[in-house]
């Protein structure tokens, strides 16, 4: 006995607002079965022994150490700007706001 009616496919389709035929409703049926069948069968997997896991290898951290080096000054970051203004990278309005 499937364990999704063909009235349940019905109403499933109804509140997804898909228009299907009579034959669709019974495919569904039984396509969905399966898919419920498949993962009710992952429910059963004896997991008691193992540990949850957020990813299926072991991660280290994989990003470098932070280190203070050397940077550009704010002068020097500004040299090559086509504009500035108050210190900072001028660009032109896009939004058409008055200043």
């Amino acid at each position: 006995m499937p364990s999704i009616s063909r009235d349940e496919v019905a109403h499933l389709a109804k509140l997804a607002r898909l228009a299907v035929t009579d034959d669709e409703l019974d495919l569904f049926a039984g396509q969905l079965d399966v898919i419920l069948q498949s993962v009710a069968t992952v429910g059963d997997i004896a997991t008691a022994d193992i540990p949850p896991t957020s990813h299926a290898v072991p991660l280290t951290n994989v990003f470098r150490e932070d280190v203070v080096r050397p940077s550009l000054g704010q002068q020097q970051a500004l040299s090559g700007a086509p504009d500035a203004e108050d210190g900072r990278f001028r660009v032109p309005r896009i939004l058409g706001e008055e200043a």
